[in-house]
Order: structure tokens, then sequence, then C-alpha cells
């Protein structure tokens, strides 16, 4: 097997592990409305249920990402999947919220495992002008797998109950395990034009870069609204549009399909060009679309009619999903080899305790305080289903204001990135000259 073959190869099954990541990920909001019915929740606690998993995933993720510079990240990443498959599985058991919520905190724990192996894998598959599109491909399992979780969850659990729905979401990893195992894991470095010295990595150094505070408050930014969307918008479907939970889940699935893997797509084959033309095109063009997400994203929350709210929201999602293929590869060009395990842990850690942490939690209390609001504006003290509707839809003009402020955080990131750039490639031409 020829170096390309064997890249596509590996790139094509880390692409399936993180769309089973995201599938069983985003499972807990296909079901959203069943669980919240059955135990008798409240918005804030379906959102403190992903705030709580995001805590101890963010957590976790630091000392796993530095294992994954270290240790075999082929082994990790089974490991990691065989503990989040099961705690999905186990999830079908809770008697309780509580037992839910624990359940979920398990399962974060596998899970955090993903990112910094895989993209630090990808990484070593693929030379820098030519990362932007594995990177996309590979993150097209946040919405594929999201579309995947919604398509097939909510009819499942509608027939079948949500149960059941859970543990089918489990089932795959039993054929990717296997098959993941089988994969050769290249050298550190092994894709980098001047080979650089793999020296141990260290958390100082890469915070000592300051395009990494730009996109790790960019990531924050983007995170809040991608979890806001993926725990609140089949609830929102339902609520202000009317639609069955089995359409609910349809219609998510059909914005994560679509707007997720088109702007996936747009990204991959952008971000590969534009590096040749501007060396921060890849943050800027992410800043450009970023911004033209927002007004997207608000007349769709707002639109009266179902067919306008999916398509706009659609479009807005796009966007979001656009900022994957060029940021994670802008981080890889600003990030040695040997650190870059460690550098996308740090960067999950803080997006998605800053950002992620708060997309269901605000926005579930946010939506409870404005349905108070309407029903106290109405004269009543009883909080109807029809005021529920009204709060969530309020809490949701929060994502397009977001979206508007992570444009501007990624133009400030394209300022520095440069400078950053040319740092970083210093020592290793002089490494290549003096061998």
């Amino acid at each position: 097997m020829n170096r390309t073959t064997g890249s596509t190869a590996a790139l094509a099954v880390l692409v399936a592990v993180n769309i089973l990541n995201f599938y069983d990920r985003h499972v807990i909001g296909a079901l959203t409305e069943p669980i919240r019915k059955e135990f008798g929740l409240s918005d804030s606690q379906v959102g403190l249920m992903g705030s709580a998993f995001i805590w101890l995933y963010a957590l976790v993720g630091l000392p796993l990402g530095r294992v994954a510079d270290r240790w075999s990240r082929r082994k990790l990443l089974a490991g990691g999947m065989l503990v989040w498959s099961a705690l999905t599985a186990t999830a079908a058991m809770a008697v309780s919220y509580t037992m839910l919520l624990f359940s979920r905190l398990g399962f974060a724990v596998g899970e955090a495992v993903v990112a910094p192996a895989a993209t630090s894998w990808i990484g070593d598959l693929f030379p820098a002008w030519e990362r932007s599109r594995p990177l996309a491909l590979f993150m097209l399992g946040v919405p594929v797998g999201g579309a995947l979780s919604y398509f097939f969850s909510g009819p499942v659990a509608q027939a079948y109950g949500w149960r059941t729905a859970m543990v089918l979401a489990a089932v795959p990893a039993v054929v990717l395990i296997p098959i993941l195992m089988r994969l050769a894991e290249p050298a550190r470095g092994a894709a980098e034009v001047h080979r650089e010295p793999l020296a141990k990595s260290s958390m100082a150094m890469i915070l000592k870069i300051p395009t990494m505070w730009w996109i790790i408050a960019s990531g924050a930014l983007l995170n809040f609204n991608m979890y806001a969307i993926g725990t609140f918008l089949p609830a929102f479907l339902s609520r202000i549009h009317g639609l069955t939970l089995a359409r609910s889940g349809i219609a998510t699935g059909i914005v994560f399909a679509i707007g997720g893997v088109a702007g996936g797509l747009l990204a991959g084959r952008l971000g590969d060009r534009v590096i040749h033309q501007r060396q921060n095109g890849r943050l800027l063009a992410a800043a450009a679309i970023a911004a033209l997400g927002a007004p997207a994203g608000y007349l769709g929350i707002g639109a009266g009619g179902v067919i306008a709210s999916i398509a706009l929201i659609t479009l807005a999602y796009g966007t979001l999903n656009a900022y994957y293929g060029l940021v994670y590869s802008a981080i890889q060009d600003i990030v040695a080899p040997a650190m870059r395990g460690t550098a996308m842990a740090i960067y999950f850690m803080a997006m998605y305790l800053c950002g992620a942490s708060f997309g269901p939690l605000l926005t579930g209390k946010l939506s409870d305080l404005m349905a108070h609001r309407a029903a106290d504006a109405a004269g009543t003290t009883q909080l109807t289903e029809a005021f529920k509707a009204i709060g969530l839809q309020q809490a949701m003009f929060v994502i397009p204001v977001l979206s508007m402020l992570l444009a501007v955080v990624l133009y400030c990131g394209a300022q520095t990135i440069v400078a950053d750039m040319r740092r970083r490639e210093a020592p290793a031409t002089a490494s290549s000259y003096a061998d």
C-alpha cells in the first residue's frame, strides 16, 4: 500500500470514528423532548445535562491530549470508543435524571480522546498545504454524525421508545474498533517539509503564541452556538412549528446534513486555495463566512414558516461548520508536530469550558426566564407549552449575535497569524540548513 492510499484509508477510518463520535454525542439532543417529558425536566435541567458532559469532557481532554503526543494514538482512540459506546448503551437503563446525568459524564471521558489524537494523526498524514481538506473531511463528522443521529433517533424513539434509540447508537463501535486497530500509525512529523526536532510539548510554549488566544476565543463562541443548536433545535421546531418528534428529528438531520456538509466541503476547498494567496487567508475566509451566517440565523429563528426557518437555519449552520477546516488547519500552521495533541487539548478545554458548556445551560436558563416573562405578561402563573415555545425562540436569538462576534475574533486572529507562522518556520529552517 503506497503512502497516498494508506493516508486515504486512514483518513476514511478516522472520519468514520468522528461520525460515530458525534452521532452518540447528539443522540441526547435528538431525544430531548421524550426524556424531558418522562422525567419532568425544565429546559435548565436539559441544558445542565449537556453542560455537565462538556465540563468533564474539557477537563479530561487536557491530560489525554498530552498522552496523544507520547503514546499510541490508535490504542487511545480505540479505548475511548469502547468507553463512550458502553456508556451510551448504559444510559438506556436510567430510571432517574441523576442516573442519566452520570451516564453522560462517563461518556465524556471516552469521547475526549478523539480530537487530540485524530487531528494529530491527520497532521502526520498530509503536508501543510493539503491539510484543510482532510481536516474539513474529518470534521464532517460533526454534521454527518449529528444528522444521522437526528434522522434515526427521532423516528426510532417515536416507534420504539427513546431507550431503544440510545442502545442502537452504541452498536457501530463493535465494527469500527477492530478496523481502527488494523491501521498503521505514522511517525510524528512525517508529513513536514522541514523535519523539526521532536521536542517535548509544553503548554507554556503553546500559550505564548498570540494567534492561539484568538483561536481559543473563537472556539468558545463557535461551540456556544453549536451546542445550543444541537440541544434545542429539535425542541424549537416542535414548539414553534408544531413538528412531531420524528419530523423534528428529520428536519434537524436535514439542517446538519445539508448545511454541515456544504460548509465543511467549502472550507476544505477554500482553505487549500487561499493559503497560496495569503498566509492569513484561512482565518480571513473563516471571519467572512461567520459574518454571513449571522443574519441568516437571525431570520431563520424569527421566520414564521417552517420551510423558510429550516432553510435559513441550514445556511447559518453551514457557515458555522465552515470554521473547522479553515481554523483547525490554521492551528497546525502555527504549532509544531510534537505539540499538536497538547495544543488541541488546550484549545478544546478552553472552547468547551468557556463556550460549549454555556451553550445548552445559558440558552436553557434564558428560555425559562423568557417563558416566565411571557406568562407574567399574559397575567398567569401557569407555564404552558405555548409560553415555553415563546421563551425558547427568544433565547435562541443569542446565536446570531455570537456569530457576528465570532467573525470579529477571527479577523483579529488573522492579523497575528503571519508573524506566528514565521516564528514557527524559522527554527525548522535553521535546523534543516544545519543538517
